[in-house]
């Protein structure tokens, strides 16, 4: 007898094959059968015009922090995810040593935008060493899998000290020491080791991050902690200093060649996207990586299925009135009391003559991306948007708040403000920073559908306040698989890229594809309705701290180890989740 059986549903199984109709039996929490599934169940679940397929792998979110307060793990568990691997761009927590832990706390912050508050306040640092943080997230069930990545910025920390930002290349024993933490951290279960080379990854101080202070022998040196070992990934995300530099670029590549060649034949996925700064430079990549696989080197590219961005908006961490001196005086009323004072005709004349400060109303520097958008308001206009009741990320270009003050004959400012104060002071705008160079997704389209593509750089659990990008799975299957109009995508592609390509090169060959011997961990959707709902503003975080969350239409139901976790894109109360260890 089966312990469930789901019957009537359309099958798209993980690989790539085309769906057909069948049922799926399932025993123990593993799927025994496929197809007639002949015999009776505990439990039988209609799938009646619904996709029956795999749990998603999502390979790139930042709940180092969250993980160890919330058992939920959303907004990811709510967008089809069943397993997520945390530790990316090289932040974490741990190994850490006391007198630590608050630098640690300051580079998220910096980094990952998740408010220093909060994690300060959640974290529970009932650990050190890095297998005791794996052991301590592991204490106690959650709503998904989870999997655990090495980090460098916490690796050179813990090692080096003060010396981890001051510039001073790692000895020797630095190196050894590293190596040997890494190590220690596969053995114990980690899938990965992540390290972050960007210019635009800086601390909550404005400081270069850790990792970025490290030259090749230190990465070679920590790479070769993957000799022998029959599981593990790198990650690197790298902005190669192109726009700056166009010479750094290649002995860039070289060294990220260089410390994959080190591990000894493991698998290294980097990001890849379209800056504006560098229009040209995701083409380069991409053909960097097909030559390194020529050569025997195993590099993927983590992608993202729209532009990568910001939300703005008087909720939101940042607006462009922030650092306006009419606003600064209401800043810290409520919501309501803030757009009843806005609406005043005298407040908003006020306010239009006014120019931004460097200082925001709490005291705070303004974010240097807000900066940015009042220095160049004409042109960034051009890609700014209103998110809508029906969230479009691939708007067009008419729809873009420059070409509506053009054609009311308004200045930048005043179209601004309107808009700010719509939905009661609730709305959003869109700002695509990444991804969206010809206003449109045709870019993304080349990049996720190259062959060494990966789903990426959802970053959930981080940029809490201006991104909601947990969402990436569900747009990836609603916009590429129905909405877009034009050049839509397979099903069975989109469902192989999101559940079987991702878990495969995470190395979990248990989960991903819909076969017996796999885990049940299944997703039943309603693919006509799939859809997004606007991200929202909720305070739920520690210390009154504020994150943006986005609900889906159309799950009706997720399923792990063969119980369901969620219905109606809503979490029950039901927490089986464990962390997900490799080489045991």
């Amino acid at each position: 007898m089966f312990d469930v059986k789901i019957i009537n549903g359309t099958i798209v199984d993980g690989t790539g094959k085309p769906a057909f109709q069948g049922q799926i039996g399932i025993k123990d929490g593993k799927i025994t059968e496929v197809g007639a599934c002949d015999g009776p169940a505990k439990k039988v679940i209609d799938a009646e015009g619904a996709l029956v397929t795999p749990g998603f792998t999502d390979i790139h979110t930042h709940y180092d922090g969250q993980i160890s307060w919330d058992k939920d793990l959303a907004p990811s568990s709510v967008h089809g995810v069943t397993t997520c691997v945390m530790g990316s761009c090289g932040v974490g927590f741990a190994p850490v040593k006391e007198k630590d832990r608050d630098r640690l706390i300051r580079i998220m912050e910096g980094v990952e935008d998740i408010p220093g508050t909060a994690l300060a306040e959640g974290l529970t640092w009932n650990w050190e060493s890095l297998p005791e943080y794996m052991d301590a997230i592991d204490s106690f069930p959650h709503a998904i899998d989870f999997a655990v990545q090495a980090t460098h910025d916490a690796l050179r920390v813990y090692v080096m000290g003060d010396r981890a930002t001051s510039e001073t290349p790692a000895t020797d024993e630095d190196i050894a020491a590293m190596r040997d933490l890494v190590r220690d951290a596969l053995k114990a279960g980690a899938v990965g080791f992540s390290t972050g080379r960007t210019d635009n990854h800086r601390s909550a101080e404005g400081h270069a991050t850790p990792a970025s202070e490290a030259q090749l022998k230190e990465l070679v040196g920590i790479a070769e902690a993957f000799k022998g070992l029959d599981h593990g990934v790198l990650q690197a995300v790298s902005d190669f200093d192109m726009a700056q530099s166009p010479e750094r670029f290649e002995p860039e590549w070289q060294l990220l060649e260089e410390m994959l060649k080190a591990s000894g034949g493991h698998p290294m996925s980097i990001s890849l996207m379209q800056r504006d700064q560098a229009p040209t430079q995701w083409q380069q990549i991409m053909r960097k990586a097909e030559e390194a696989n020529e050569k025997g080197l195993n590099i993927r590219l983590q992608t993202a299925p729209r532009g990568i961005g910001v939300m703005l908006g008087l909720e939101a961490t940042f607006h462009p009135f922030i650092g306006f001196p009419s606003y600064k005086k209401i800043s810290a009323l409520s919501l309501e009391e803030r757009v009843k004072e806005m609406k005043k005709p005298e407040f908003r004349a006020q306010i239009l003559t006014e120019k931004s400060d460097k200082v925001s109303g709490d005291g705070s520097s303004i974010p240097p991306l807000a900066d940015h958008l009042l220095g160049n308001l004409e042109l960034v206009a051009k890609r700014l948007y209103r998110l809508g009741e029906n969230p479009n990320y691939e708007p067009a270009m008419e729809d873009c708040l420059y070409a509506e003050a053009m054609a009311q004959n308004k200045t930048m400012l005043e179209v601004l403000f309107d808009a700010m104060l719509e939905q009661d002071g609730h709305a959003l705008l869109y700002f695509p920073i990444y991804n969206y160079s010809g206003l449109n997704l045709d870019a993304v389209r080349e990049m996720m559908t190259h062959p060494l593509a990966l789903p990426g750089l959802s970053d959930g659990g981080a940029h809490v306040g201006t991104v909601c990008d947990a969402s990436f799975p569900t747009f990836l299957l609603s916009h590429w698989g129905k909405n877009r109009g034009k050049d839509l995508l397979p099903i069975e592609q989109l469902v192989h890229m999101q559940a079987y390509k991702t878990a495969r090169f995470i190395g979990f060959t248990d989960r991903g594809e819909l076969a017996p011997g796999q885990k049940a961990d299944i997703n039943i959707i309603d693919f006509d309705q799939l859809s997004l709902n606007p991200p929202r503003l909720v305070n739920d975080l520690p210390a009154g701290g504020k994150r943006l969350l986005q609900d889906a239409k159309g799950y009706r139901m997720t399923l792990l180890n063969g119980e369901v976790i969620a219905e109606n894109g809503k979490l029950n109360d039901l927490r089986i989740g464990r962390l997900a260890r490799l080489g045991q």
